[in-house]
């Protein structure tokens, strides 16, 4: 009875601190510095004035792959003075990440955190499947988290 009653505490505590760690809807961006791959640190909050998607992804991931497609279209299309598209890859093999920006042809900024779904980026914000997308408004507020491209361009468009 007694290791059942610590395993429950061990297990509420568990919980209560992972929970605690993802970033939720009315937080404020992150200060996180990841490497870019141009082979400059760059920290994820110095963009407040204009809203901010941070779009998780891997050059494994298919669906990320296809969404990276539409990310370069919508990063062509919306005005960058109201945005800044933020990719954020957990390749844990950085050639293959730099590959899958050369081959899709992404040419908003690119940032790693090269340690999977253990990164600390991933962990910060609860990342448990890719793509995962948060929107952030122009006060660093998140505001939706994997909103669908419409939704996105609705909003800057508004």
């Amino acid at each position: 009875m007694y290791i059942r009653t610590k395993l429950i505490v061990f297990l509420l505590v568990a919980f209560s601190v992972t929970s605690f760690a993802q970033i939720k809807i009315g937080n404020t961006i992150p200060s996180i510095e990841l490497q870019s791959n141009k082979d400059k640190k760059v920290n994820i909050n110095e963009f407040k004035g204009k809203y901010v998607l941070i779009d998780f992804w891997a050059s494994w991931c298919g669906p990320c792959r296809v969404g990276n497609k539409k990310l370069v279209q919508m990063h062509k299309d919306l005005d960058s003075s109201k945005i800044e598209i933020i990719g954020i890859s957990i390749d844990t093999d950085a050639a293959k990440w730099k590959k899958a920006i050369e081959k899709d042809k992404i040419n908003f900024l690119q940032l790693i955190d090269p340690k999977g779904f253990d990164a600390n980026a991933a962990v910060v914000f609860g990342v448990e499947e890719l793509p995962s997308k948060f929107l952030f408004d122009s006060e660093g507020i998140l505001i939706m988290k994997n909103p669908t491209d419409q939704e996105i361009i609705n909003l800057i468009n508004k």
